[in-house]
């Protein structure tokens, strides 16, 4: 094997020397190939004579200017693909023909016809071989594992397997080569006929072989090459990979690739989702587009989890303007940034993108940019959502999430906005908690004002009522990913707590269909699916880490699940429905609740002594109102403010 220090001496000289020393190569290789096609001719050692002297000379003259013409200098050799060679053989082929040409024409009468073919393919093969022989001294994909030269230019590598020899695991072997992190040592594949085969010197071996290769190998990582499979495919093999102590990384999924949002090789954790288990229903089309495209449409908190994702999907529908509605300036300005880059891609016509910085409470703001810009659908993405901090801090969440919500929706009507869809929570039902109680009370005020709606009111009222979204700023998974990368502990607030998952661009495609549903006042809830142990997902995460759990059975683990009690208004199971009176629609993840009211004239009057509760800081009198207008709202705890505990203290 040549030496690693000459490699790296060759791999640090710069491009044009290195092409000079390939031009060189090719001179050589042109005069070799031409004594080489009269040798095997003749049969002899062959020794110009006279003016042939003169092919020998016109030889290189000929094939270098073509080959740079044909790029053979400027491609990457070490990068090199076999496509390449097609290339090769034009370039060579074209040289020959040329060659040949002047051979015939130069008046050398003892030159034997069978010379022209011969050398064309001498040239090819030593053109050829040269270029792949070099992309195989430094692709070290191309050792055999058990090689000690592979171990010695690899020794700062971690050992990895590839889960899938499919197109994309080869592409993904060939792309880490050239990466300073992982190195391949073996593929994993379901398919019985390719075991025990090899791919560019790396065997292919079942799933059961892993606890050999994780030995032997001393591999601890696996990576998922499997972008096209589904998503109930990938969490069968998550779930086949729990028990392992390996880390888990996936490729990036197709559509991301083929939207230019991450490269090939950009490994990935784990998408959470695909612990779901379940496939996202295709949307049915002419309900996303029904309220979005070649429309202006405004998203309220556009720059929150769930706002900045329904801003993605949007964009893809195409709509005439997108106005994003956000109270923080960062947040705001990063997804005017993004949104901007994602049009460029999605839209063949430019797409006006307009960030406005506002907060709902301002119905003056509010309705001087609706009737401006002529909104014809909002999305109400804006409300205050962790349950804790809303307790902390409950007439802030009175202002944002109840009179926000009114405010907007007032202004909506006065502007003459055609479509209204408030996100709401499965949180809203029988709450436990401030922020539950103030998002159903935000449905009551909808649902009051599609009721009381006049001839001339054009806005119609939606309500999509929803459970926790994976990743979201207020989820566990962030926080868990965090917990986990600090070397622990996770906190579990009760092993019994189960919750509903979506992901966030399912959550979204489904309120936008949802909302096209709506007749006036509709409360639409979505289908979850299963629900999931908080204490199983954190178990999950841990082992896809790669690292096991410390507990009394394993005492050296690498992470400990504590478990912290519930928090204040937290409750151990959550709902989606109020009663039981729900219908099918014709989405099968879309049903339509049934839920009770409360007539206008007498929300108006709550509304008003909920206003000047806030304003005064009467926590109490809050609690109150919340509790007359929400049906079960039952607080798990005192009041939480932090200036009314402060002030109780004192006196």
């Amino acid at each position: 094997m040549i030496s690693l220090p000459l490699r790296t001496w060759f791999i640090g000289l710069s491009r044009r020397t290195k092409a000079a020393i390939l031009i060189s190569a090719d001179v050589f290789f042109t005069l070799f190939a031409l004594w080489s096609a009269f040798s095997l001719r003749w049969g002899v050692w062959y020794i110009p004579k006279g003016n042939e002297w003169y092919l020998f000379a016109v030889a290189p003259v000929i094939a270098v200017p073509i080959f740079i013409r044909l790029g053979l200098y400027r491609a990457i050799i070490r990068y090199i693909e076999i496509r390449a060679l097609w290339t090769i053989i034009q370039a060579t082929t074209l040289y020959a023909l040329v060659f040949a040409f002047i051979l015939y024409e130069s008046g050398i009468k003892v030159i034997p016809r069978i010379v022209s073919p011969l050398n064309w393919l001498l040239i090819m093969l030593l053109v050829s071989s040269s270029r792949f022989f070099v992309r195989w001294w430094f692709a070290d994909v191309y050792f055999r594992p058990s090689d000690d030269s592979y171990d010695n230019i690899n020794h700062n590598k971690k050992n990895v397997v590839i889960y899938g020899a499919g197109s994309a695991g080869v592409q993904l072997a060939s792309a880490l080569v050239h990466g300073g992190e992982f190195k391949t040592v073996a593929f994993i594949d379901d398919n019985p006929l390719l075991h025990k085969q090899k791919i560019n010197g790396i065997r292919i071996y079942p799933f059961d072989s892993l606890s050999y290769l994780m030995e032997r190998r001393k591999v601890a990582n696996v990576l998922l090459a499997m972008p096209s499979a589904s998503r109930a495919r990938i969490g069968e093999i998550i779930g086949l990979l729990e028990p392992y102590a390996v880390h888990v990384l996936s490729m990036p999924s197709l559509s991301d690739i083929a939207q230019g949002r991450v490269t090939f090789d950009a490994l990935q954790e784990v998408d959470i989702a695909d612990l779901l288990g379940r496939d996202s229903v295709a949307p049915v089309i002419s309900l996303l587009q029904a309220n979005v495209t070649d429309k202006v449409v405004m998203v309220t908190g556009a720059g929150g989890s769930i706002g900045s994702e329904l801003c993605r999907q949007i964009i893809q529908l195409q709509p005439r303007t997108l106005v994003l509605f956000e109270l923080n300036e960062f947040a705001l300005y990063e997804i005017e940034k993004e949104l901007t880059q994602l049009s460029k891609i999605e839209s063949t016509e430019a797409i006006a993108i307009l960030p406005v910085l506002g907060s709902v409470t301002n119905s003056t703001r509010v309705e001087k940019v609706c009737k401006t810009f002529q909104v014809q659908t909002i999305y109400h993405a804006a409300a205050y959502k962790h349950v804790p901090m809303v307790e902390k801090n409950p007439a802030e969440a009175v202002w944002n999430n109840i009179l926000g919500t009114l405010r907007t929706a007032q202004s909506a009507i006065n502007a003459g906005v055609e479509t209204f869809v408030l996100i709401s929570t499965d949180k809203a039902v029988r709450p436990t908690n401030t922020m539950g109680a103030t998002k159903r009370f935000a449905e009551l005020i909808l649902q009051a004002l599609s009721v009381n709606a006049n001839d001339k009111q054009q806005t119609r009222f939606t309500m999509v009522r929803f459970g926790n979204v994976l990743g979201s700023s207020g989820s566990v998974v962030p926080l868990f990913r965090e917990q986990i990368a600090r070397g622990g502990p996770v906190t579990v607030t009760d092993k019994r707590i189960i919750r509903y998952f979506m992901t966030i661009p399912e959550a979204s495609q489904l309120v936008i269909q949802a909302g096209a549903m709506g007749r006036g006042g509709d409360v639409f809830v979505l289908d979850m699916g299963d629900p999931i142990r908080i204490i199983d997902l954190a178990r999950r995460m841990i082992h896809l880490s790669g690292l096991q759990i410390k507990d009394d059975s394993h005492p050296d683990g690498d992470i400990e699940i504590q478990f912290t009690g519930l928090r204040a208004g937290e409750k151990l199971y959550e709902e989606l429905l109020i009663g039981d009176n729900v219908s099918k629609t014709s989405h099968p993840r879309i049903m339509r609740a049934e839920e009770s009211m409360i007539v206008w004239a007498e929300l108006e009057k709550m509304l008003t002594d909920l206003e000047q509760a806030a304003q005064n800081d009467d926590f109490e009198q809050i609690r109150v109102i919340l509790q007359q207008a929400v049906s079960g709202f039952v607080p798990q705890c005192e009041i939480g403010d932090l200036l009314w505990q402060q002030r109780t203290a004192i006196h």
